[in-house]
């Protein structure tokens, strides 16, 4: 027995404290007991209060940015960056914590909302409040960089301006560069704040987990995040023959209006001879590449305007679509809140968008131009306000969204797609159908929008995948753009262009930090939605002459996929609308089987490729 001595005394006090490690005996160390990890009641508790927590602010936030969005002053900038912060912070908060639970095994709604979280922001900030609050500082003011369209110098553009410019094909080529240029002489001072904020983001990105930012993104497909990125590269494998012929033929007649000097016969084509400031798609120059045909495709635009459709008798009648597949009216607020028309007393952000800002306040914002292009597109936002309405009455808060972003841009454009002859028809637009010769017009319209944006639609990403990963390094941000463009689209910079320059800054999906490659699995996914509801709404005719307007039965199968939201994966919400859960792009093939033809026969002689 040791003798109890002030040294004795010493250790046991010590011991009792627990500042003597060593004090226990052998056999006491080993059975020892840890303390007891996370449980699986642990996680659903965690999950129903992060629901709570993100479900209490939703609509302030939401208030916040329709306000910043529809009044761009440095107020409402300041204040969209404070609560980006805030909601930045808790974004990393919730999905920090959502680590904990990784290796439990759990119910299949508490992983998969665990997983939610974790993937959940786009632009994750450290957890440090000072990069917080310098990444949210730093996104507001490349959003308002954007929407003012000036430069540092304080010379400013007007984006529709310059993109009416481009728009119109009597416009000497030389107008049409000047327009292109001068729209990026705003980006370059956008250089030094997207550097850092890249820096900033891939930092959050890796304390979350993830290699960079572009993993990040990647990994909210429902497949690991390289196997995401070839999945699109197959898909576009699908469309490419089509795109090439398409390419090969804007190519030769543009030749012949402008010259070898200015349109090589067998090179990339200059960016601002497309129509579009981003030359991601070409409808504007129709009349320079359209088949001869005795019938005329119906101009649209002439036709709203003889019919004098007002901006909101527009969006009305893009709701009446929905209605007439059963789908209920918007509420009275949408009209009251929405907005239409540019205000002519301030700046606002005219990029269209969808809104949601609580379970019964829906909007949109655009400001509507009296065409066809305008036509399209408020169906295809009410898609959004549609598709939102559909999961927020029927799902939990981190269920309120689409199967994956590529299906909530896909549902509108879905519907857009039997904007044709036979719908506008049916809604007195037209006063008969044109027969099935003015069918090449059409369908090369529609290429010329739909196929020439699908290389835009991948390129965007993948160049951000290489900015975040570090392929593309920040001295090589446009060079590394530019040879994707050529590479993918057969599209090249009509003018010299250097590292002074800040290109992708142009597009504002670039500085507003919105992934792009919903838009490339939308063009792809719209086609397969539309082969199928018509197949449901009884069609026999070609596929390009289908119009579901009216059919109940499209629309309950249409609704049972919105009402899902996230609560599936998208291929389980895929499968559910066509009975297949993989991307299939031979409906754009059968779609444009017609036009193929035709071109093919263009095509005969030419070289084509770049």
């Amino acid at each position: 027995m040791k003798k109890n001595t002030p040294l004795n005394k010493l250790a046991m006090a010590l011991c009792l404290t627990g500042a003597l490690a060593a004090c226990q005996p052998e056999q006491a160390k080993k059975e020892e007991i840890k303390p007891a990890g996370p449980t699986a009641a642990d996680a659903r508790a965690y999950v129903e209060k992060a629901e709570k927590q993100l479900e209490k602010d939703y609509e302030y936030q939401g208030q916040t940015a329709w306000v910043q969005a529809n009044f761009v002053t440095e107020d409402t900038n300041a204040l969209m960056a404070r609560v980006s912060e805030q909601a930045t912070k808790l974004g990393v908060s919730l999905a920090l914590g959502a680590k904990k639970f990784n290796d439990l095994e759990l119910d299949y709604d508490t992983r998969r909302k665990l997983e939610i979280l974790k993937a959940g922001l786009t632009l994750p900030a450290p957890e440090d409040d000072a990069l917080n609050a310098e990444l949210a500082k730093i996104t507001s003011n490349l959003d308002a960089i954007y929407a003012k369209g000036c430069t540092d110098k304080n010379e400013c553009f007007n984006l529709g301006q310059l993109s009416g410019i481009l728009a119109d094909p009597s416009k000497s080529n030389q107008e049409k560069l000047d327009a292109w240029v001068n729209w990026r002489q705003v980006s370059p001072q956008m250089r030094k704040d997207y550097k850092r904020m890249v820096e900033i983001a891939n930092q959050g990105s890796k304390e979350l987990g993830f290699a960079d930012t572009g993993a990040l993104w990647r990994s909210k497909y429902d497949m690991p995040a390289d196997d995401f990125a070839k999945e699109m590269d197959r898909v576009w494998g699908q469309v490419k023959p089509l795109y090439n012929s398409l390419q090969c033929h804007v190519r030769a007649k543009l030749n012949e209006k402008y010259g070898d000097d200015v349109v090589s016969k067998t090179g990339p084509i200059p960016a601002h001879l497309l129509g579009n400031m981003w030359a991601q798609s070409w409808g504007n120059i129709f009349e320079d590449v359209a088949p001869q045909t005795e019938a005329k495709a119906t101009n649209l635009t002439e036709r709203l305007t003889a019919k004098q459709y007002s901006e909101v008798e527009m969006v009305r009648t893009a709701e009446d679509f929905f209605v007439s597949l059963g789908f209920e009216r918007l509420p009275d607020t949408f009209w009251d809140r929405s907005l239409f028309v540019e205000p002519k007393d301030r700046t606002v952000q005219c990029h269209a968008s969808a809104w949601d800002l609580s379970t019964t306040d829906y909007r949109i914002k655009m400001c509507i131009k009296k065409n066809a292009e305008d036509f399209i597109v408020i169906h295809h936002e009410l898609g959004h306000n549609f598709y939102q309405r559909a999961y927020n009455l029927k799902q939990p808060m981190l269920y309120r969204s689409s199967a994956n972003d590529g299906f909530h841009e896909a549902i509108g454009d879905t519907v857009a797609l039997s904007i044709n002859d036979s719908y506008l028809k049916e809604i007195g637009l037209i006063d008969q159908i044109p027969d099935e010769s003015a069918d090449l017009p059409f369908l090369m319209k529609m290429a010329l929008d739909k196929i020439a944006f699908v290389p835009f639609g991948l390129i965007v990403d993948k160049w951000r995948w290489g900015v975040f990963n570090g392929e593309i390094p920040a001295d090589k941000y446009n060079e590394g753009w530019w040879k994707l463009r050529e590479e993918y689209q057969g599209v090249k910079a009509p003018v010299a262009r250097t590292e002074e320059s800040f290109d992708p800054g142009a597009k504002y999906h670039v500085p507003g930090s919105v992934p792009y490659s919903r838009y490339f699995l939308a063009h792809i996914l719209q086609f397969q939605f539309h082969r199928e509801l018509c197949k449901i709404a009884g069609s026999e005719g070609p596929l390009h002459r289908c119009s579901i307007y009216g059919s109940k039965e499209a629309g309950a199968k249409l609704n049972a996929m919105l009402e899902l939201g996230m609560s599936k994966t998208w291929q389980e919400a895929l499968k559910t609308m066509t009975g297949s859960g993989d991307m299939d792009a031979s409906a754009i093939l059968d779609y444009f089987a017609p036009l193929q033809k035709w071109l093919d026969t263009q095509n005969a002689g030419r070289q084509c490729g770049w």
